[in-house]
């Protein structure tokens, strides 16, 4: 039975690394289209980097802070993932959901937001730098002057939007969330068995 999967994240959510991992064991052996949409946690963000992750998580979190960061670092080794919080910065991500869309246009959207991610999330780096962009998009496989086109314009940003719309229409309030073949949205980070459970595997 083939299953649609609409997964509805952002680049400097941690846990949609993590549920990505997790999404992806789940998938083995099923006939599964995946669909990355654009969910952004802070559209009004600056491009230019400020505090670290984990300083913000101080920030919401208080006495609590070190324990959470921990525990999602944690979970994120886990999956074999470096979540460097201490090193990622948040910032807007309106143009790293383009140049995903643009990805996934050319057939690389997975690749190109697991490059994404591991670029904020590991290497620290400005993913709303458009050299940055230009670069991590070369390395999936993008001609890169069409990804320079992509950032100078608007082109992508309306369906960036949509997915934004979409999510409102369905009830996403948080990432990463799942829609499968249009059923109501489920969390996105659950153990690999429930996950392969709801895909009918």
């Amino acid at each position: 039975m083939f299953v649609l999967v609409e997964v509805f994240g952002d680049v400097l959510c941690p846990w949609c690394y993590i549920g990505k991992r997790r999404l992806e064991s789940a998938l083995m052996g099923l006939e599964v289209e995946v669909v990355w949409r654009a969910f952004e946690l802070d559209p009004g963000g600056s491009r230019v980097p400020g505090e670290t992750a984990a300083e913000a998580m101080a920030e919401w979190w208080g006495d609590r802070a070190e324990a959470r960061v921990a525990q999602i670092r944690s979970l994120g080794a886990t999956e074999g993932l470096e979540l460097n919080l201490h090193l990622a910065r948040p910032v807007n991500t309106f143009d790293a959901h383009r140049v995903a869309r643009l990805a996934a246009a050319d057939g690389r959207g997975g690749v190109m937001v697991e490059r994404l991610l591991r670029a904020y999330h590991t290497e620290g780096l400005n993913v709303a730098d458009p050299e940055v962009l230009r670069r991590l998009g070369v390395e999936t496989g993008l001609d890169g002057d069409r990804v320079d086109g992509v950032l100078v314009g608007a082109e992508f940003a309306d369906e960036v939007r949509d997915d934004r719309r979409r999510a409102v229409e369905l009830g996403v309030s948080r990432v990463p969330t799942l829609v499968i073949d249009g059923a109501a949205p489920v969390p996105g980070v659950q153990p690999v068995e429930e996950l392969r459970r709801l895909l009918g595997g």
